[in-house]
C-alpha cells in the first residue's frame, strides 16, 4: 500500500511506526494539552489533531508530519456567537472528510434552555472546506434533541449499505440510576443516588439534519456487583470520589467483520478514568462488553506516572499499524490533560489489546 505514496511520505510513515513500535523511543506524552483527542490524516499526509480546550469557546487544531511534532494552527470554530446555537462548554470535536468537505461534531451547551438546566449538552456539526476550518455551523440548532443532555459524538460510515450511523453519550446529570453498586453507596452512608451515563446509537439522515428511528441503548455501566465489569466501572464511586458511573467517549470501528466499541468509564478528572471495549456483529448491536478490560488505565501502582487515560480514538496508519490515541495526566502534568500516542492491535482471539499508557524515559 505504501508504494501508491511518495518516498517523503514513505519516510514519514516509517517515522509513524517508530511511535508505535518502539517503546524505548516513545515521545508521550505529546506537547498537547487537550482532552478528547482525534487525529485525522489529510489526503497529502498531514496528521491533524482536535480536542477539547478548557475555557475556549470552541475548538484549535494542531497539525503535524510525523504524529510527534506538532503546530499550532489556532482557531478553526469559533462558537457562542450572536447567531449561534451555543453558548460554551465546547466538548469532543470529532472530524471527518466527505466528498471533499470536513465535518466538525461536537457537544456544546444548548441556548434553547427553557427550564435553565446546569447541563444543557446537544450534539451539533460544522463543515468546512480545509481541516483547519473555519468551521460553520451546517444548521442553526443540535443535529437532534433527545431531551437530555448528550455529549461525545461519533460516527461510522457504513459505506456499503450507504448508511451513517451516530454513537454518543447520555450525560450523568439527572439520570439517578438503581443498582447494586447504588444500593451499596446508600447502605455506606456515602452517596443518596448514583447518576450514570450510557451510550447510544442511531441512523443519521444522509445531510445529517435530524436521526432516523429512535436511539438504541447499547452501554450501561453494571447492574450488579458481581458483573466482571463492576469493579473497574464503579471505581469513582467505590474510591468515594464522586456519586456518578460514567459510561461515555465511544469509539466504534470494525475489524475482520468485528464491531468494536471502546469507551471511557469513572471519572474525567480523576485518576480512575480507564478505557474498555465491547464488540458486536452488529453496528446498533447487542455489544458484550470484554473480559480482558480495562486495556488502558493509570499505572502508578506499577511505578508508573500516568493517571486518567481515557476518551481514546483509533487511528490506523496506512501499513494498517494501528494507534490508540488519548489524553491522560502525569506527576509533570498536574491536572492538565495532554496526548498520548500508544501502539494497539487486536490479538488472533479477537482480543483488542493497547500497548499503553507508555512515557518517554
Amino acid at each position: 500500500m505504501l508504494r501508491k505514496f511518495s518516498y517523503s511520505l514513505l519516510i514519514v510513515f516509517s517515522m509513524c511506526s517508530c511511535i508505535a513500535k518502539d517503546n524505548n523511543q516513545s515521545h508521550n506524552p505529546l506537547s498537547v494539552s487537550f482532552g478528547d483527542p482525534f487525529v485525522i490524516q489529510a489526503s497529502d499526509g498531514t496528521y491533524y489533531m482536535y480536542g477539547t480546550t478548557w475555557g475556549l469557546n470552541g475548538f484549535k487544531a494542531y497539525s503535524s508530519s510525523n504524529l510527534i511534532d506538532w503546530k499550532d494552527e489556532g482557531l478553526i470554530y469559533e462558537g457562542a456567537t450572536a447567531e449561534s446555537w451555543t453558548v460554551d462548554y465546547f466538548w469532543a470535536p470529532e472530524v471527518y472528510e466527505r466528498n471533499g468537505k470536513y465535518y466538525l461534531w461536537f457537544s456544546a451547551n444548548w441556548k434553547h434552555n427553557p427550564t435553565n438546566e446546569e447541563e444543557n449538552f446537544r450534539i451539533g456539526v460544522a463543515v468546512a472546506d480545509s481541516p483547519t476550518g473555519p468551521f460553520k455551523d451546517l444548521y442553526d440548532r443540535p443535529v437532534f434533541d433527545p431531551g437530555y443532555p448528550i455529549i461525545d459524538a461519533n460516527l461510522y460510515f457504513d459505506d456499503e449499505n450507504d448508511k451513517v450511523f451516530l454513537y454518543y453519550s447520555r450525560c450523568c446529570y439527572k439520570h439517578p440510576v438503581e443498582s447494586e453498586v447504588a444500593t451499596w453507596a446508600r447502605e455506606k452512608g456515602w452517596f443518596d443516588e448514583i447518576e450514570e451515563s450510557w451510550v447510544y446509537g442511531v441512523e443519521l439522515k444522509p445531510d445529517y439534519s435530524d436521526i432516523i428511528g429512535e436511539p438504541v441503548l447499547l452501554l450501561r455501566p453494571p447492574v450488579t456487583m458481581d458483573d466482571e465489569q463492576a469493579e473497574w466501572e464503579s471505581r469513582s464511586v467505590t474510591s468515594r470520589e464522586v456519586n456518578r458511573r460514567w459510561t461515555e467517549g465511544s469509539f466504534i470501528f470494525k475489524k475482520n467483520d468485528v464491531f468494536y466499541m471502546m469507551y471511557s468509564a469513572n471519572f474525567f478528572g480523576g485518576q480512575n478514568y480507564a478505557v474498555g471495549y465491547a464488540t458486536s456483529n452488529n453496528p446498533l448491536g447487542p455489544f458484550e462488553k470484554a473480559g480482558n478490560n480495562p486495556v488502558l488505565q493509570k499505572n502508578i501502582e506499577q511505578g508508573g506516572r500516568v493517571t486518567g487515560t481515557g476518551h481514546n480514538m483509533v487511528l490506523t496508519l496506512p501499513d494498517g499499524e494501528m494507534l490508540c490515541v488519548y489524553h491522560g495526566r502525569t506527576q509533570e502534568t498536574g491536572e492538565d490533560r495532554v496526548v498520548f500516542i500508544d501502539r494497539m492491535w487486536i490479538d488472533d482471539n479477537g482480543l483488542l489489546v493497547v500497548d499503553g499508557p507508555t512515557t518517554k524515559e
